[in-house]
């Protein structure tokens, strides 16, 4: 559940348009006021593309689109430079996808055992929420084929991202009751659960050195806005309009916020030095759909802007190398609501 890449919701996950057909990667004017982007290319064209993770020989790439005439995403893979696209899912809705085992497995959340058609949309009457649909967690090779499922929860749970070491997965649950942040073994064993604060924990992501995690979070203490909490969890819905930073080291422990600069803060990785992070947030205009992305010190200091268009950017990860940067944006789209991935070389 990372995001909906719109222009007007640009936050989190949703159903889509179909999207075109894949074209080549074209390259794409640097922004004068982007100085950390150069030889910026487009790899994708048309619909709704991202969550767009490196494997870690910097080979491929995965990511979740609804390309195909689908109206919700499927997990994909391919080349960086936009070629050798082929779909890995099996149905339902995906989201999250991450390279293992040496690169020749993904794993990802699909919602397919429970209904293998597109789960529907939350009732307006809520407002703007996220649909906390039943993701469990389930792995395939690279070619699309042998599939299992290493989760069995039958509730949200998703946002899975590899260890650097390869041996464990990190990931969001519903499971029991809240959304929190667990770690378990490649193989679904040795569950361990490591956040316990009421309130919505997400989207984790491992230090370059396996020693700590980043994650979004909002933990409401005010009786009405737990009671909204509580009512929207019990429809397995969520509102994601205030999520702040937070990192802890990797058994759960001294769990610290680092950014307290309202709005939506999310999509949060590292740079390749585990120095910073870079992350995602609309704090400017928090009612808006512009995104940025941003870079902050571990102490919450040191913000740094990296994007400016006046549209929505956001899912940044650096190469394994740390020589390029891949992110979804609503830049050059067709149309307004138009998602794709860039990737660009960084400049330090």
């Amino acid at each position: 559940m990372r995001v909906t890449r719109t222009a007007a919701t640009a936050l989190f996950i949703g159903c889509a348009h179909a999207a075109s057909a894949q074209g080549p990667a074209r390259a794409i004017s640097a922004e004068p006021n982007e100085p950390h982007l150069t030889n910026v290319r487009q790899v994708t064209f048309g619909g709704e593309n991202a969550e767009a993770y490196w494997s870690s020989d910097g080979k491929w790439i995965t990511f979740q689109s609804t390309r195909d005439g689908r109206t919700c995403d499927q997990q994909y893979v391919m080349r960086p430079d936009g070629s050798g696209v082929h779909k890995i899912s099996v149905g339902g809705k995906t989201t999250c996808g991450y390279f293992y085992d040496g690169n020749r497995r993904i794993f990802f959340g699909s919602t397919h055992a429970a209904d293998t058609t597109c789960p529907p949309k939350p009732d307006a009457s809520a407002g703007y929420v996220w649909p906390l649909d039943p993701y469990d967690i389930y792995t395939v090779g690279v070619d699309g084929k042998d599939l299992h499922r290493i989760t069995n929860y039958g509730v949200y749970t998703a946002e899975g991202v590899l260890s650097p070491d390869g041996k464990t997965i990190v990931f969001t649950s519903l499971k029991d009751g809240d959304l929190d942040i667990y770690t378990m073994n490649i193989d679904g064993t040795n569950v361990k659960q490591l956040t316990h604060t009421r309130g919505y924990d997400g989207g984790p992501w491992w230090s370059p050195d396996g020693t700590k995690i980043v994650y979004r979070a909002n933990h409401p203490t005010e009786p009405a806005d737990v009671a909204e909490y509580n009512a929207l969890l019990a429809r397995h819905l969520v509102k994601p309009s205030r999520v702040e930073l937070f990192v802890m080291n990797a058994d759960g422990s001294d769990q610290r916020q680092i950014t307290h600069l309202g709005g939506a803060n999310f999509g949060p990785s590292w740079t390749p030095d585990g120095k910073r992070i870079i992350f995602s947030s609309n704090f400017p205009s928090p009612r808006s759909g512009n995104f940025d992305l941003y870079l902050v010190n571990l102490d919450g200091s040191g913000l740094e802007q990296i994007t400016r268009r006046e549209e929505f950017d956001g899912f940044p990860m650096f190469s394994p190398d740390g020589k390029h940067i891949i992110w979804a944006s609503n830049r050059h789209g067709a149309t307004p609501t138009e998602t794709n991935l860039f990737i660009a070389d960084w400049k330090p």
